[in-house]
């Protein structure tokens, strides 16, 4: 794989990343393929192991890449080369047709994480996104979103994905000992002090800088 190039600082651009928690929204946005659904991190003293992160509606890459180089190409110069791990892409075509040019797909089985996507801008650099997988919660995908965008992030994206499923787990049985709770008069109780408090899991996408 090549050496980790940066592009040159350029202009920062703004983009809000929104993920909806409303299952009419959620609906209207996975039937929506106008909004691209991308955090990337903002421009730092150092990189990040991750430059962000992408949400596909599919595993098709000739489906999903022309709509995320549409939004990258004024960004960080055109997309030439991306590269994938197939563990999680069934097909993976030699090229994939964008607008006004072919971007080449390659993939490396151990040697690439599968759960991140490497992009090239000939000339210009190299970078990582995290690969949120389509089916994945609203709550899920903002934190993995918001996580992988950090400036500060020290993790990878296969380490990420673990936290989150970490995360899930927690809140899954916090919902459900707050259940037995409530089955067993929990609401009733006199002392609200007594109640077992139920740690909420958050994540919030501000907005992202960008031109990395």
């Amino acid at each position: 794989m090549p050496g980790r190039l940066r592009p040159a600082r350029g202009r920062v651009r703004v983009m809000t990343a929104t993920i909806s928690l409303s299952p009419t929204a959620e609906a209207e946005d996975r039937s929506s393929s106008s909004f691209l659904r991308l955090s990337l991190a903002p421009v730092g003293p150092a990189p990040a192991l991750l430059d962000g992160a992408w949400w596909p509606r599919s595993r098709d890459l000739v489906a999903e890449l022309p709509s995320l180089t549409d939004v990258l190409d004024p960004l960080w110069g055109r997309i030439t080369r991306v590269t994938v791990n197939p563990t999680h892409w069934p097909v993976v075509p030699r090229k994939v047709p964008v607008a006004g040019h072919v971007v080449k797909v390659g993939w490396f089985l151990a040697e690439q994480d599968p759960h991140e996507l490497l992009l090239l801008s000939y000339r210009m650099g190299r970078w990582n996104l995290l690969v949120v997988p389509p089916r994945t919660t609203p709550v899920s995908a903002a934190w993995l979103m918001s996580a992988a965008s950090d400036p500060l992030g020290t993790s990878t994206a296969s380490r990420l994905m673990e936290e989150a499923a970490r995360l899930r787990t927690v809140s899954e049985t916090d919902r459900a000992v707050e259940a037995v709770w409530d089955s067993e008069g929990g609401h009733a109780a006199s002392d609200p002090a007594a109640r077992p408090r139920i740690p909420a899991v958050t994540a919030a996408l501000p907005h992202q800088p960008m031109g990395r």
